[in-house]
C-alpha cells in the first residue's frame, strides 16, 4: 500500500468513528430524556418540558431538580469515568479483560469510603467533597500494591501478572468488607449493603459538584495522552525505541485511571463490569486507535450506566433495582464470553 491509500484509508476510519461517536452521544440524550420522565412519579414529557422552562408547579420542580436531574448527571459522569479508567487498564496491560473492578481498584476505594460512612457523619458539604479525596487514597494504595506486585526489574508488567494480582488483592479486600459489615449497626449495614450492590446513592447536587471536577480535569488529561498510548500498544521494547518512557508514562496513567475509578466509586458504589464493556464495545466499533477509542469509551460507558439506572427505576416501581445490579446482569455473561474468547 502507498502513503496515499493509506492516508485515505485512515481518513475514511476516522470519520467512521466520529460517526459512531456521534450517534451514540445521540442515543445517550434520548435515554436522558426517557429517564427525566421515567420514575415512581410520573411526569409526562410535556410536564418535564415545562418544568425545564421554569413553567412547572413547585412539585414538579423538586421531583425534576432535586432528585431526578442530579441521578441522571451523576450516571452518566461516573459511566464515562469508569469506561475510560478501564481502557486506560487495557491498554497499559495489553490485556482486554483488565478493568478497574476486576484488577482491585473500586474494591481499594470502596474500603475507604465504607469506612468513612459507617462510622461518620456524610450530610454535612464538607464530608461530601473528601469522599472522592478518600476513595482516591484507598483506590491509590491498592493500585501500588498491585502495580508494586506485579512488575518485574527486567520484564516489566507483565498482562497476566497484573489481572491475577488484582484480582487477588480484590479478592482480601472485599473478604475485609465482609469482616467490617459484621460489626456496623442495622442501619448502617443496609446501606452499606445497598452501597456494595452498586447503587447510586449520592443522588443531589452535591455529589455531582464533588465528581465533577475529577472527571473535567482527568479525562481531557488522557485524552491527551491517546498519542502515547497508542506508542505503548506497541510493546515495551517497541516503545522505548521510539523515545517514550515507558515505567513513567505507565505511572502517569495509571493515576489518571486511579483517579477516575475512585472518584466515581465515592459516589456510584460498587458498580463493576462498565470498565470492561466500554472499551470493548468501542474497540469492535472504532478500532485501536486511541483518538477515537477514549471518546468512544466515555460516551459508551455513560449511554451503559444511565440506560442501566433508567431500567433500575422503572421496572420494578415503585422499588428500584440497584443500578449496579442491572449492569452485572449485562457484565457478567459478556465477561465470560470475553473469557471463553481469550482461552480460544
Amino acid at each position: 500500500m502507498d502513503a496515499a491509500t493509506i492516508s485515505f484509508s485512515e481518513q475514511r476510519r476516522r470519520k467512521r468513528g466520529i460517526v459512531v461517536i456521534s450517534v451514540i452521544g445521540l442515543l445517550v440524550v434520548l435515554v436522558f430524556l426517557i429517564s427525566m420522565n421515567t420514575g415512581h412519579i410520573r411526569l409526562s414529557p410535556w410536564d418535564v418540558l415545562r418544568t425545564l422552562f421554569g413553567m412547572g408547579t413547585e412539585k414538579q420542580e423538586l421531583i425534576l431538580f432535586e432528585f431526578r436531574l442530579p441521578r441522571i448527571v451523576i450516571s452518566l459522569l461516573i459511566g464515562a469515568g469508569l469506561a475510560v479508567s478501564g481502557c486506560i487498564m487495557q491498554g497499559i496491560s495489553r490485556n482486554a479483560l483488565a478493568d478497574p473492578g476486576i484488577l482491585g481498584i473500586n474494591a481499594g476505594a470502596g474500603i475507604m469510603v465504607m469506612l468513612f460512612v459507617a462510622y461518620f457523619p456524610t450530610t454535612m458539604a464538607a464530608p461530601v467533597f473528601l469522599l472522592p479525596v478518600l476513595a482516591l487514597v484507598g483506590s491509590g494504595l491498592t493500585a501500588a500494591l498491585i502495580y508494586s506486585l506485579a512488575y518485574k526489574r527486567h520484564q516489566g508488567l507483565s498482562p497476566t501478572r497484573l489481572l491475577l494480582t488484582g484480582v487477588g488483592v480484590a479478592a482480601a479486600i472485599s473478604a475485609a468488607m465482609i469482616v467490617l459489615t459484621l460489626r456496623l449497626s442495622p442501619e448502617k449495614y443496609q446501606f452499606v449493603a445497598t452501597w456494595l450492590a452498586g447503587s447510586i446513592w449520592g443522588a443531589n447536587w452535591k455529589f455531582v459538584l464533588a465528581l465533577l471536577p475529577w472527571i473535567v480535569v482527568l479525562l481531557p488529561y488522557v485524552f491527551y495522552k491517546a498519542q502515547v498510548m497508542n506508542v505503548l500498544q506497541l510493546g515495551e521494547p517497541m516503545a522505548i525505541g521510539l523515545g517514550t518512557a515507558v515505567s513513567r508514562e505507565q505511572f502517569k496513567l495509571l493515576a489518571a485511571a486511579v483517579g477516575l475509578a475512585a472518584s466515581s466509586v465515592s459516589v456510584s458504589g460498587g458498580i463493576g463490569f462498565v470498565g470492561l464493556i466500554g472499551p470493548h464495545l468501542a474497540r469492535r466499533l472504532v478500532g485501536a486507535k486511541h483518538q477515537l477509542l477514549l471518546p468512544c469509551s466515555a460516551v459508551l460507558g455513560a449511554l451503559l450506566v444511565i440506560t442501566a439506572d433508567t431500567i433500575g427505576r422503572w421496572i420494578l416501581q415503585p422499588s428500584e433495582i440497584p443500578t449496579g445490579i442491572v449492569v452485572a446482569i449485562i457484565g457478567a455473561p459478556y465477561f465470560l464470553y470475553l473469557l471463553s474468547r481469550s482461552r480460544a
